[in-house]
């Protein structure tokens, strides 16, 4: 299937991720409805995204071609999932951040041990443990059956009325750009954060 969106200008990933709200994401026998997600520009134009100063060898799967999965990990504990977006060489991409399980719900109560249904994939951490996705996933196509996500159209559409904006959660620098966007009052969408500095310990005296 042709998706033209995601050779958008990298100036356009803002548009872009609005309209994969909605949009599912299929792996390892579990299906999740994308209800948050959140933009990062590429070189240059975004300091909150990894790709800010230019490709490095975790990175550079961010440059292209669209379509492909871009994965990492945080915290030294949690993988996060991303969807390159944008021409080849400029480095977009979404941070699916929340969504809704629609298949495979026992397997994803498995996975995420016992949480409340809401929770399965309530957060960009919760949703990839809901998947089942690991770190093989990295640089694999999310489009054409070939890796192990597939991401397909939505089964219920989302109007624009039904979308909200805000600031990214968590990120160190360009904290108040309004890039990140969810279904309005779904439950499932994860709570808003912003990134408070780590203070360094005081000196031993």
């Amino acid at each position: 299937m042709d998706h033209p969106w995601l050779n958008a200008p990298a100036a356009d990933i803002a548009q872009t991720a609005r309209s994969l709200l909605g949009w599912e994401v299929t792996a390892n026998g579990v299906r999740i409805r994308l209800t948050e997600v959140e933009a990062y520009a590429g070189t240059g134009e975004d300091p909150a995204s990894h790709a800010h100063r230019g490709p490095t060898p975790r990175t550079t799967v961010m440059f292209g071609p669209a379509g492909y999965a871009y994965t990492y990990f945080v915290f030294g504990m949690h993988w996060c999932l991303n969807l390159v977006c944008g021409a080849e060489g400029e480095a977009a991409a979404v941070l699916l951040r929340a969504g809704e399980v629609v298949e495979g719900r026992d397997l994803a109560r498995e996975r995420r041990g016992g949480v409340p249904d809401r929770d399965l994939a309530r957060g960009p951490a919760r949703l990839v443990m809901a998947l089942g996705v690991t770190a093989a996933a990295n640089g694999t196509s999310m489009l054409d059956g070939t890796g192990p996500l597939l991401l397909t159209p939505p089964t219920r559409p989302v109007a624009p009325s039904a979308v909200s904006a805000g600031p990214r959660v968590g990120v160190a620098a360009a904290h108040d750009v309004p890039w990140r966007f969810w279904i309005t009052g779904d439950p499932t969408v994860s709570p808003y954060r912003r990134h408070v500095p780590r203070r360094r310990p005081a000196s031993i005296r």
